[in-house]
């Protein structure tokens, strides 16, 4: 399998070197956790300082002796050396029943320099202050970008056709040993199942597989649609469904925890505070929605819409839905004291459709940047002071 350096997460980690934090790198499965402790290992060997490196993957046969945390805390205590920066790197970590237990004793003596992943059951974001007695500074991995997808390919032109190709195929980067889109769905399907199964139904340990089944596949076809507990209930209720409004809210939180979805929270933009009813929700990667739902409708506006939301979430962005009177923004994104407002939309080439884009942006009174993002295949222009931006052109900037 090819690997890239992801050099925006390698930034993140080289940037949190030497801080007394446990350093958490999150994110969905086969999204690339493991190879970026190896790039970040590749970088600290780089460097002009006496460093030792301790490196221990839990799922290796090599380390099978520490899968219990006493053994892994000796181990660990008998590998540093003194006068030297002790760096600690566990994968998988959650193999080692109470790993917990290690970890907290050896951040209290602050001897080493602490990065760890491991699977989203046991190091959910929300699980991570009750784990931890020390500070955590969380790296949330997301998978393969546009722009990482070029990389991986080496595509240097025909970025139209490699975007297509790419809306379809996903970030998913353990698919792409495959050739055909049928493996390569397989693939991302068997990932799905270790997530529902594996990480969330043992987890949690629901009982009616099915119904949390079904909430999950409801969600990819309504992604970028408004969402509630109470309408999904309502929505599978008439599927003969017989689920409450607070499983279904329940359910919806374990799929959030283990990075499958991400919420987009209403922001009404007059009275400029956050709205509790009512969500979108988007899927950790498009691929995930083809491979499970089928390609029978590709509905490539709400997928241009999930890929936009999760560039501007790797760009550091805070990502909302804008909600104006009667009218809505796709996106409200913030970052400190930066704001955009976004529309995304397939095709803006027919006068009703483009109006319908950028009505709700003239709407907005206040000085700060709107564009719209749509498939244009041409290059930028304004409208009315609004930036009309391919969204091809867009991610590879």
């Amino acid at each position: 399998m090819q690997f890239i350096v992801r050099q925006q997460y390698l930034e993140e980690l080289i940037e949190l070197k030497g801080t007394p934090d446990i350093k958490v790198i999150t994110g969905i499965r086969r999204s690339g956790k493991s190879v970026l402790l190896q790039e970040f290992i590749d970088y600290l060997q780089t460097l002009d300082e006496l460093i030792n490196i301790v490196m221990i993957n839990l799922q290796e046969l090599e380390f099978d002796h520490l899968l219990e945390y006493h053994a892994l805390h000796q181990y660990i205590l008998e590998q540093y050396k003194e006068e030297m920066t002790n760096v600690l790197l566990i994968d998988e970590v959650q193999l080692c029943p109470q790993f917990e237990l290690a970890i907290n004793s050896i951040y209290t003596k602050s001897i080493y320099d602490i990065y760890i992943t491991g699977s989203n059951a046991f190091l959910l974001s929300s699980d991570l202050a009750t784990l931890f007695t020390g500070r955590t500074m969380e790296i949330k991995v997301y998978p393969f970008s546009f722009s990482e997808y070029l990389t991986y390919y080496d595509i240097t032109d025909h970025y139209d056709e490699a975007f297509d190709s790419y809306v379809r195929t996903g970030g998913m980067p353990g698919s792409y040993v495959y050739k055909t889109a049928s493996r390569q769905y397989d693939y991302v399907r068997d990932v799905y199942a270790t997530i529902l199964i594996r990480d969330l139904v043992e987890k949690y340990r629901i009982r009616n597989k099915s119904e949390f089944t079904n909430i999950s596949e409801y969600m990819m076809d309504n992604i970028g649609n408004l969402l509630s507990p109470n309408n999904v209930s309502k929505a599978l209720k008439n599927d003969q469904s017989e689920i409450t409004r607070k499983t279904v809210s329940k359910y919806i939180g374990y799929l959030e925890n283990a990075f499958l979805f991400y919420e987009a929270k209403r922001y009404d933009l007059k009275g400029k505070k956050y709205l509790e009813n009512n969500s979108k929700y988007y899927l950790c990667d498009p691929s995930f929605r083809y491979a499970v739902n089928g390609t029978r409708n590709m509905d490539f506006g709400r997928v241009y819409e999930n890929i936009v939301y999760l560039e501007l979430k790797r760009r550091g962005y805070e990502v909302y839905v804008g909600k104006l009177y009667k009218k809505e923004v796709d996106f409200v994104a913030k970052k400190r004291d930066e704001r955009i407002y976004l529309q995304v939309s397939d095709n803006i080439s027919d006068d009703k459709t483009f109006e319908r884009e950028y009505s709700p942006l003239l709407s907005i009174k206040d000085a700060y940047p709107k564009m719209i993002i749509a498939r244009t295949r041409h290059e930028e222009y304004q409208y009315e002071g609004i930036r009309v931006v391919d969204i091809c052109q867009w991610l590879m900037k």
